[in-house]
């Protein structure tokens, strides 16, 4: 069961916990690449607020972006601001956001995200946490997917596993971290690839994070998996 109330004091803590680490920045270091292609610090964390707007507009019923190119626009836009600006538009968009999440509502109803994408209105928290968490190991500047919550590392490795599930050009594979086990790939009544490994590379390599290089596998090689 999706606890939301959980989910949305988890997101609070880990915006707080990246929130802290970007301050000990400073304005060069924003403009330095991130470690997303093509993207400095200040694109992840123009990203990260106006990602915060975007879910005020689904839990308003508004669509999440005007469109695609708007989104990139906007990121684009707000990315070479100094670290004060940056600070500041991360820590009031997360409050708008957290402020749109107290209003009374249906958290089992169903909302739509990006692309067309649907989900419960209950499990956007966790998306919310999701993107925290994994750009705040995007900034490159100490936090790194071991340092992740082992909670946060499990579910959203089983969110991943299940996202890739079916899917037509990833062999049926059992991904293990000798205590967990996750099914993930096209169907089939057993799997053709086990791939074993620490949690953290396993997360970093679903989430297209790391390359897999400390993974092990029986049965033939690493799958290649498709970009989220």
């Amino acid at each position: 069961m999706i606890d939301h109330a959980h989910d949305l004091a988890s997101v609070r803590d880990a915006t707080e916990r990246l929130l802290t680490a970007v301050g000990k920045l400073d304005n060069a270091s924003v403009t330095e690449s991130s470690r997303l292609p093509g993207w400095t610090r200040g694109h992840v964390l123009a990203h990260l607020a106006r990602n915060a707007d975007a879910l005020v507009n689904v839990f308003e019923g508004r669509p999440m972006y005007v469109s695609g190119e708007a989104r990139d626009a906007d990121i684009e836009r707000d990315a070479p601001r100094p670290l004060d600006a940056q600070l500041a538009d991360v820590r009031e968009s997360a409050a708008r956001l957290q402020d749109a999440w107290a209003v009374p509502g249906d958290w089992s109803r169903t909302v739509e995200l990006r692309n067309g994408i649907t989900d419960s209105a209950s499990r956007v928290p966790f998306r919310r946490w999701v993107e925290v968490e994994l750009h705040h190991v995007d900034l490159g500047i100490g936090y790194e997917l071991e340092d992740l919550p082992a909670e946060f590392t499990e579910r959203e490795t089983e969110f991943l596993a299940a996202r890739f599930a079916g899917h037509p050009d990833v062999p049926p594979t059992r991904l293990t971290d000798g205590t967990r086990a996750w099914s993930t790939g096209r169907e089939a009544s057993a799997p053709e690839v086990t791939v074993t490994g620490p949690p953290a590379d396993l997360l970093g390599w679903l989430a297209g994070r790391r390359e897999g290089t400390a993974l092990s596998t029986e049965g033939g090689p690493l799958p290649s998996l498709p970009p989220l």
